[in-house]
C-alpha cells in the first residue's frame, strides 16, 4: 500500500532556492540603482525598494496558495477562461484608458497597486496553450492547422493588442513562447520544420522591411521601433540621442571589470543610465559587483531555468510537460532578450531581466510561474513514488 506523504517533502529546492537567492539580490539592486535619483529628486532612498519588497511578499503567499492547489485545478477550463476573460478586460482598458508612461500605455491602477497586464498574459498564454494543445495529443499530429487555430488565433489576438499599446518587447516575447509551445507539442516533423523556419524568416523578413524602408512605412508613434534598429550596431554614432542608453551601459559593465566597483558605487546609476533600475539592472550588477558575480547570477538562473525544463521533459503528462517547457522558454527568452539588447546582439525591447529588475508586475507574474512549477514537481515526484 504506497505510504501518504505530506506536500512540503516533496518540495524541489532546486528551484525554490535559487529563485529566493535571485529575489533578493533583485531587492538589493534595485535599493542600490534607485537609491540615488530617488534622494536627488527629495524622495525616500527605500521607496522603490519597498514597493519592490511588498510584491515580494504577495509573491511568496501566491506560491504558497499555488503549491497547495491540486494539480487539477489547474486543468480546469472554467477557471482558465475566466483568468483569459479578466486579463482581455484588464487589456482593453489599458489600451484605451490605460497610464501612458514612457510613450506606451501599459499600466493601470488597481486598489493603488499598478499593474501592467501585458506581462500576466505571457503566463495565461502559457497556461491556456498547454492546456489545449495536451488535450488534443492525437488529433495534432493528423491535423495541425485545424486543431490550432482557434487557440493560437485567441493568443495572437491578445498578443496583438500588448502591441498595439505599443508594447513590442512583451509581444516578441509572447510571440516566441507560442512558437516553442507549438513546437513542443508533439506535431508532425514537418509542421515542425515549416513552423520554425517560418518563425525565423518571418523575423529576418521583419528586420530587413525596417531598415530598407527607413521605418516610413510605421506610424510616428512607432517610429521608436525603427530607431532601435537603426542605432543597436554602433550607438555611439549617436551616443548623446538614440544611442545614449546602449552606450551608457557599456560604460557601466566596463567599468565593473572582474570584481566590481563595489556595492552602492556605480557612477552610471547617477543619472547617466536613465531607468537602471529595469531594463539595465543587469549592467549594474555587472558595474558594481563585477563580472564573476554577473556570471555567477546568470549560472545560477540557468541552473533553475534546465531544472524547469528537466521537470517538464521528464513529466509524464502532457500538461504538466507543456507548461514547465512553456514557463521554461519564457525565462530564458527574456534573459536572451534583455541581455541581448543591452550588449548589442539585437535591439532593446524594453524587457526586464527576471527577478532583478524593478517591476512589481513582472516579479509576480515571474513567481506565479514559480508556484505553478512547484506544484507541478511535487505532482510528479508523488507519482514517480507511487505515492497518495
Amino acid at each position: 500500500m504506497p505510504k501518504k506523504v505530506k506536500k512540503r517533502h516533496l518540495l524541489d529546492y532546486s528551484i525554490l532556492i535559487p529563485y529566493l537567492i535571485l529575489c533578493v539580490l533583485g531587492l538589493i539592486m534595485v535599493y542600490s540603482s534607485s537609491s540615488y535619483l530617488l534622494m536627488e529628486n527629495g524622495t525616500s532612498p527605500s521607496a522603490s525598494f519597498f514597493n519592490q519588497s511588498n510584491f515580494w511578499v504577495l509573491s511568496l503567499i501566491v506560491i504558497g496558495l499555488l503549491y497547495k492547489m491540486k494539480t487539477d485545478v489547474l486543468k480546469n477550463q472554467r477557471l482558465i477562461m475566466a483568468a483569459i476573460a479578466v486579463l482581455t478586460i484588464l487589456l482593453l482598458i489599458v489600451l484605451f484608458f490605460g497610464k501612458e508612461i514612457n510613450g506606451a500605455k501599459g499600466w493601470i491602477q488597481i486598489a493603488g497597486f499598478t499593474i501592467q497586464p501585458a506581462e500576466y498574459l505571457k503566463i495565461i498564454a502559457i497556461w491556456y496553450l498547454s492546456w489545449t494543445l495536451s488535450k488534443r495529443q492525437y488529433s495534432i499530429q493528423k491535423d495541425f492547422i485545424g486543431t490550432v487555430k482557434r487557440p493560437l488565433a485567441l493568443v495572437l489576438v491578445l498578443t496583438a493588442i500588448v502591441a498595439i499599446l505599443p508594447d513590442f518587447g512583451n509581444a516578441t516575447v509572447i510571440f516566441l513562447i507560442t512558437l516553442v509551445l507549438l513546437l513542443a507539442s508533439g506535431i508532425n516533423y514537418v509542421y515542425t520544420l515549416i513552423v520554425g523556419f517560418g518563425g525565423v524568416g518571418l523575423s529576418v523578413f521583419t528586420i530587413w522591411l525596417v531598415n530598407i524602408t527607413h521605418g516610413k512605412f510605421l506610424p510616428e508613434r512607432l517610429q521608436y521601433i525603427y530607431n532601435r534598429f537603426a542605432i543597436f550596431q554602433n550607438p555611439f554614432s549617436d551616443e548623446l540621442n538614440r544611442g545614449h542608453q546602449m552606450v551608457n551601459g557599456y560604460y557601466a559593465m566596463f567599468n565593473g571589470g572582474l570584481f566590481g566597483r563595489g556595492l552602492g558605487n556605480s557612477i552610471q546609476k547617477k543619472g547617466f543610465l536613465q531607468e537602471a533600475q529595469t531594463d539595465f539592472i543587469y549592467a549594474i550588477v555587472v558595474e558594481e559587483l563585477g563580472v564573476i558575480m554577473g556570471i555567477l547570477i546568470l549560472a545560477l538562473l540557468f541552473f533553475m531555468i534546465t531544472r524547469i525544463i528537466l521537470v517538464g521533459t521528464r513529466s509524464k503528462d502532457p500538461f504538466n510537460s507543456l507548461l514547465c517547457i512553456g514557463i521554461g522558454a519564457m525565462f530564458l527568452v527574456q534573459v536572451f532578450v534583455n541581455l541581448g539588447g543591452i550588449t548589442g546582439v539585437i535591439p532593446l525591447t524594453g524587457i526586464t531581466f527576471p527577478f532583478l529588475s524593478q517591476g512589481g508586475s513582472s516579479l509576480l507574474m515571474l513567481s506565479i510561474c514559480i508556484g505553478f512549477v512547484l506544484n507541478i514537481s511535487a505532482d510528479e515526484k508523488r507519482k514517480s513514488l507511487g505515492l497518495y
